[in-house]
C-alpha cells in the first residue's frame, strides 16, 4: 500500500484553476521526481499535499484522508516540507530554527550536523546571515527534524553554486540509502533526478500526462514535457 495517495486531484487559486487532476503515489523508502516546466501545477501539488490550498479528489496519507485536515495536522501525521525559497526564521539561530521544529525521533541536532557539517560548525550564527547554501541546508535540516515519513523538496537546489547543489544532491542520496523515508523531489535538473529517483510524474498544465520509472523517461519525453 502507498504511503501518500493522490489521484485526480484539482485546486483553483479563486476562480482559476490550477490542477485539473494530479495522479501520483509514493511508498515508503521510494524516491519519485516530480517534473515539468515552470507553471505546470508543481508547487501547487505540494501545496495541495501540505494542505496550503484547498483541493478535491483523493488525497490520503498513511490511510488518513487529509482533504479536511489544517496545515499542522498534516505535517503532525509526517509530511516534512521543504519550501521553494527556504524561508527561514532569519531572526533566530541555525541551532533556533532546528529546535523549532524539532518532534521526537531519530533526527536531531547531531545527526542534522552530521549530514550537513556546516550547520554543525554554525548553530550559533543568525540563520540571515548565512549564504544561500547554507539556508537551503537548514531549510532541510529544520524539514528532517520533524522526523517526517515524507520528505517533500520543492525546487531544494534553485539558483545555487555548483559545489553547494552536489552537496545537497549527495545529501539526497544519503537519505535514499540510509533511511527508510519517503521522497517527493522537485527540481529541473533531469541528470541529479535520474540518479536518487526510482520513478517520476510529470505535469502538464495541471494533470498528469506520464509517469514511470526513470529508465523508462527517454530524451523525446523528456524534451516534449520538461525540455526549454
Amino acid at each position: 500500500m502507498s504511503l501518500l495517495q493522490v489521484s485526480q486531484l484539482t485546486a483553483s487559486y479563486g476562480v482559476s484553476q490550477a490542477l485539473f487532476g494530479v495522479d501520483l503515489d509514493i511508498s515508503a523508502g521510494e524516491v519519485v521526481a516530480l517534473m515539468g516546466r515552470n507553471g505546470m501545477g508543481k508547487s501547487t501539488t505540494v501545496k495541495a499535499i501540505c494542505r496550503m490550498i484547498a483541493s478535491t479528489g483523493t488525497l490520503r496519507f498513511a490511510g488518513r484522508d487529509l482533504l479536511d485536515l489544517p496545515s499542522h495536522k498534516t505535517a503532525r501525521l509526517g509530511i516534512g516540507l521543504v519550501p521553494e525559497g527556504r524561508r527561514c526564521f532569519g531572526d533566530l539561530t541555525v541551532i533556533e530554527n532546528l529546535q523549532a521544529a524539532s518532534r521526537p525521533g531519530p533526527w536531531d541536532l547531531a545527526r542534522v550536523s552530521q549530514l550537513f557539517p556546516r550547520l554543525g560548525e554554525r548553530t550559533r550564527q543568525g540563520a540571515r546571515s548565512l549564504s544561500g547554501g547554507e539556508q537551503q541546508m537548514l531549510a532541510i535540516g529544520r524539514a528532517l527534524m520533524t522526523n517526517p515519513r515524507l520528505l517533500i523538496l520543492d525546487e531544494a537546489t534553485e539558483g545555487l553554486a555548483p559545489l553547494i547543489r552536489q552537496e545537497i544532491w549527495a545529501a539526497i542520496g544519503q537519505l535514499k540509502t540510509e533511511t527508510d523515508m519517503a521522497i517527493l523531489l522537485i527540481d529541473k535538473s533531469v541528470k541529479e533526478l535520474a540518479q536518487v529517483s526510482e520513478r517520476a510524474v510529470i505535469l502538464e498544465r495541471g494533470a498528469t500526462v506520464w509517469s514511470g520509472r526513470m529508465t523508462d523517461l527517454t530524451p523525446d519525453i523528456s524534451q516534449k514535457y520538461v525540455g526549454v
